[in-house]
């Protein structure tokens, strides 16, 4: 079997499919990649803070099980059948600490697992624990966790984006192979941006979010962290798919993925990539850091190099994508965390005198600042004479973003542009500036 110190150097950086290309040869182990996870985790997460529960002893169980089918001959479960990941904690998971980065949630262990989380331990899976997030997904830096701060593994004095950003620290730092997050206005990119890792926000229908604790409904989405994009391809095979226990989940056959990008692979030949022609409004903001406006030029010509064919495209409402954003999304987060009441589930303050009180000190308590701030801009938005102002203008304004999409697809099979307008900030740099840190979206 390997060093075990050099496969904890290895852990940081190894793809999940040359992990499958080892495990099947009986170059490693599973329980070895997965100690070698733990052991990363222990040696840095006292100071990145990724994780806000380790699973050990489950991954370690999941590891044995994997390497005794396959000393036993049995071919694997899946792709992903004894690679240690991690989960962001929205996402349900059975008999496993489930907190949204909330103290609303604090003591909150599910009965069940959500349908992406159950389809990959039956793959094999195995589940290091659970990560990091901005309460319950609201934030761009994940500063939001009553859980304390996430870091970048890259320079620790910096976020790690968000809300996923625990996720994603966690791939960068070596911490599992892959882990999964949640995306609602740009908490899988952009972590997976400023931490330097592939994210996946895949199309809104195509993974179940049943057992996906819930931000804004029509927006959420779980997507991955990957190390590269064969990685994803391997990721969005194993969750995608449609589910009965979710409505918007489509009835679409799920592709191979990995295979088609394998077979495509570095050539760019006969594809068309879309570059956003700027409007007046985009060109006069200034919120675009000249070195990431450089990095994201340079990697166009890069696409270039590889065959691809470069040309401009018109999102004409593009420039109200983010106004629209923040109407949509605080308007169904007041919606979905009325919830939270103190009555069924989840912390109650029951020394309060009276049911009113009891539900006002326990949302008082259980929500944080970034919460409650859109929770009350959500309420404003759909409050009597305002919601066709605010929330039904916002959403016609979204379906004038989307036909600006659909008709950019005709001419390009994809649109390039800078994930986030900055690298990552210093933490604490925007938390007193909220209308800063939603720019970061």
């Amino acid at each position: 079997m390997a060093d075990v110190e050099d496969l904890g150097r290895q852990t940081a950086f190894l793809p999940i499919h040359e992990a499958r290309e080892r495990l099947d040869s009986g170059q490693v182990s599973s329980r070895e990649l997965t100690e070698a996870a733990l052991r990363q985790i222990a040696e840095a997460d006292g100071v990145i803070n990724a994780f806000t529960t380790v699973t050990a002893d489950r991954a370690l169980e999941a590891a044995r099980e994997f390497d005794r089918r396959r000393a036993a001959g049995h071919a694997p479960r899946s792709a992903l059948d004894g690679v240690p990941m991690s989960l962001k904690d929205v996402l349900i998971t059975q008999g496993v600490a489930t907190t949204c980065g909330s103290r609303q949630l604090e003591s909150f262990v599910p009965p069940f697992n959500g349908t992406v989380p159950a389809k990959l331990e039956a793959g094999g899976a195995a589940l290091l624990g659970k990560t990091n997030c901005d309460e319950f997904a609201m934030g761009s830096s994940t500063e939001n966790s009553a859980w304390g701060v996430s870091r970048n593994p890259w320079d620790t004095g910096r976020v790690p984006g968000g809300s996923s950003g625990g996720s994603a620290a966690a791939v960068a730092a070596g911490m599992g192979l892959f882990s999964l997050g949640t995306d609602t206005g740009g908490s899988v990119r952009q972590p997976a941006a400023l931490c330097g890792v592939t994210g996946l926000k895949p199309t809104y229908g195509r993974v179940s979010r049943y057992g996906l604790v819930a931000f804004a409904s029509s927006l959420d989405q779980i997507g991955s962290f990957t190390h590269d994009a064969l990685d994803a391809a391997i990721v969005l095979e194993a969750i995608a798919g449609q589910d009965s226990c979710d409505s918007t989940s489509q009835p679409v056959e799920v592709p191979p993925y990995s295979s088609i990008l394998k077979k495509q692979g570095s050539s760019l030949q006969g594809m068309t990539i879309g570059v956003v022609r700027p409007t007046p409004q985009m060109e006069n903001s200034g919120g675009l850091d000249p070195a990431v406006d450089k990095a994201v030029r340079e990697a166009i010509e890069a696409l270039r190099e590889r065959g691809a064919k470069v040309q401009e495209v018109d999102l004409p409402n593009i420039e109200y994508a983010l106004a629209a954003y923040y109407i949509i999304a605080p308007a169904e987060a007041s919606s979905n965390l009325a919830r939270y009441d103190g009555m069924k589930y989840g912390y109650s303050d029951r020394d309060a005198a009276g049911s009113v009180a009891s539900m006002l000190a326990t949302r008082d308590y259980g929500f944080g600042p970034e919460v409650k701030r859109r929770i009350m801009l959500g309420t404003y938005a759909l409050s009597a004479g305002y919601y066709d102002a605010f929330y039904k203008k916002a959403q016609q304004v979204r379906t004038l973003i989307a036909e600006d999409y659909k008709r950019a697809f005709k001419q390009v099979d994809a649109i390039v542009s800078p994930t986030s307008p900055t690298v990552a900030f210093k933490i604490g740099e925007k938390a007193d500036d909220p209308l800063a840190m939603y720019l970061t979206d």
